[in-house]
């Protein structure tokens, strides 16, 4: 969340930037709830010393009429007082929640994903002398996915996946780890995009897929929790994504400077609801409720937050070139790119199948938003604390990812072309 001092200092920009993201929030309201708290607190806490005192003078001997009316008067105080002081703490915290983190200068203004702007294009777009089709058609060719019995076993939306598609998946997440691994490809990529960032390679982590609520809630990522799986009977819930208990990992820590950027690629089945789509969207591995994600995470100082998101973003593109896999870049705009970023960029790859580009990346540049609620701070060289900034991005969403590569190396005959990036992780073989 935003620290309220800089929401004390800056209401119109704070509210301004709310509308732009399209969050209800009354800021005027909240400055008026926090004006009432801070002078609740000081009542409070002045009766409080005055019980101290007055209990400090009662004992020794028996308390006089005195000490005891005023010791009374104290206690009806505060029952009338710290009631009061608990509901509208309550209440202004969770509308300090409700607001928004500020985007950055350079983020388009928007009010719908329309307003999204194509920063560049990448690769050309396959030709095929043949109708080309889309990945489901394909796969039931080979029997590589199977929803008619997944959905006998758990319902809509899931799918058993089969044969070798599944070694395709796992190629592409070794073809991640060796690539996110290598300092040298760090190196190359920071260089070729004139990024001025350490090289330091990512460490793989398999994280937990459960999530405790105030977790959840301190990402800023638990809500709409429509959208969540709860376990029944736990304070628990299914992650969303493997950045939800990768960027809670170092909650209520104090990091050494020395140890920044801490860089974590994180591997996991994740979970989500997904409602009111329809057509294209509900064919083969496109919107599942179950799904495999690659994503990366990263904590550094608010010295080289941005630079670090703008590294995210080409990693991803140089994945999805390597790939040979025809995408945009594009910078979202104020509404688009969620509540608790300040910028994000999407990679949206061409799926022949549609005949458009879909979104198959995203990365996100949160500042200190997620860290103020967290706890995570860094011990600076000079000893002074400061909150870390916290990056994250998709490597791979690997449903999506396949879906590109089978659909942009479909052949005639209903096979398909590996890329050579992928061919040595499959034994060398070109053809899937």
């Amino acid at each position: 969340m935003l620290d309220i001092r800089f929401i004390r200092d800056n209401p119109e920009k704070v509210q301004t930037n709310a509308i732009n993201k399209g969050c209800d929030v009354d800021i005027a309201a909240l400055l008026k709830l926090d004006t009432d708290n801070k002078l609740l607190q000081s009542q409070a806490e002045e009766l409080r010393q005055k019980r101290n005192e007055n209990v400090a003078l009662s004992k020794g001997g028996r308390p006089t009429p005195e000490l005891i009316a005023e010791g009374k008067a104290i206690k009806d105080q505060l029952a009338v007082i710290e009631p009061k002081l608990k509901e509208i703490s309550t209440e202004f915290i969770d509308l300090l929640k409700k607001v928004p983190n500020i985007a950055l200068s350079d983020v388009p203004v928007g009010h719908s994903e329309e307003e999204n702007v194509v920063i560049k294009t990448i690769g050309e777009l396959p030709v095929f002398d043949f109708k080309p089709l889309n990945h489901a058609e394909i796969a039931a060719k080979h029997d590589w996915i199977d929803k008619e019995r997944a959905a006998k076993v758990t319902g809509s939306r899931f799918a058993y996946v089969k044969g070798n598609l599944v070694r395709l998946q796992f190629a592409i997440i070794q073809f991640v780890m060796d690539t996110l691994g290598d300092e040298a490809v760090i190196n190359e990529i920071a260089k070729n995009n004139n990024l001025s960032v350490s090289t330091k390679p990512f460490l793989p982590i398999l994280p937990p897929y459960m999530i405790r609520t105030d977790m959840y809630d301190a990402m800023d990522r638990l809500e709409p929790r429509d959208e969540r799986y709860k376990l029944e009977g736990d304070d628990l819930w299914l992650q969303g994504s493997a950045e939800h208990t990768l960027g809670s990992m170092h909650a209520n820590e104090i990091l050494d400077e020395a140890q920044l950027p801490l860089r974590y690629l994180g591997y996991a089945t994740s979970f989500r609801r997904e409602a009111g789509t329809y057509g294209k969207d509900m064919e083969g591995l496109f919107r599942m409720h179950q799904f495999d994600k690659l994503e990366i995470e990263s904590f550094t100082t608010a010295d080289d937050g941005l630079n670090e998101h703008l590294l995210f973003a080409a990693i991803q593109d140089y994945m999805l070139s390597k790939l040979d896999l025809p995408h945009q870049v594009i910078q979202k705009c104020t509404f688009d790119i969620g509540k608790p970023n300040a910028r994000g960029v999407d990679m949206n790859t061409y799926l022949p199948g549609q005949g458009k580009y879909r979104e198959t990346h995203t990365a996100d540049y949160m500042t200190d938003y997620q860290s103020r609620r967290l706890n995570t701070r860094v011990r600076r060289s000079s000893g002074t604390l400061e909150l870390v900034h916290t990056n994250d991005a998709t490597a791979f969403a690997l449903g999506r990812i396949m879906i590109a590569i089978i659909e942009n190396n479909q052949t005639a005959d209903g096979n398909v072309n590996i890329p050579n990036a992928l061919q040595s992780y499959l034994g060398g073989r070109k053809i899937l």
